[in-house]
């Protein structure tokens, strides 16, 4: 059912459950969400920034048939990247969850209502943004706010990413959204 909906060009997201969290959680979340500076990566030493070099290179002409202007790829590309990294996750993990929630389409709107890339449910923009659902089109609040919301998955199971994942698409214990989106990662596993 999964793959038809990816096919039809559908949004895919589940349904993410407004769960109750603890303030220093909802503090957390919302330091993370509300800094809007754009993406500057920083690089502890010249290897890091070879390495992101290098990812950039690779994961280029895979996104190319789904996102053919080079500056907008470039940009989406070095926007989940340095999401991805502030918040402890893989970058391919990232796109993979990206291709099975939203098909790479920005202003995806799943039959739940989850918004943009990630799919990001309106609610968190009132629990830990400023409610305007609105700004969940725009690149990098959406994969901030998505990045964010599954790091703290993450943490809430312990670090078991499939019950995570699972999570974030409010699936948790069912396996077919967490093994397409391990699946869809290894399309975007970077090997230097």
């Amino acid at each position: 059912m999964l793959l038809g909906l990816m096919l039809a060009g559908e949004a895919a997201a589940g349904n993410q459950k407004e769960e109750a969290l603890s303030h220093s959680v909802r503090v957390a979340l919302s330091r993370a969400i509300a800094d809007s500076r754009p993406p500057k990566p920083q690089f502890a030493n010249i290897a890091d920034r070879i390495h992101y070099l290098h990812w950039l290179g690779e994961m280029s002409p895979r996104l190319k048939k789904r996102v053919p202007d080079f500056q907008s790829r470039l940009d989406f590309l070095r926007t989940v990247w340095y999401e991805a990294k502030r918040a402890g996750l893989d970058p391919g993990m990232v796109l993979g969850l990206i291709q099975v929630e939203s098909g790479f389409r920005k202003y995806a709107v799943s039959p739940v209502g989850a918004h943009g890339y990630m799919q990001v449910m309106p609610f968190w923009t009132r629990v830990i943004g400023d409610g305007n659902r609105s700004k969940l089109f725009n690149m990098q609040t959406n994969l901030r706010y998505g990045c964010s919301i599954l790091r703290m998955y993450i943490d809430m199971e312990k670090g078991d990413l499939f019950l995570a994942l699972g999570r974030y698409n409010g699936s948790r214990g069912q396996k077919e959204y967490p093994n397409a989106v391990l699946a869809a990662w290894k399309q975007w596993e970077f090997k230097p």
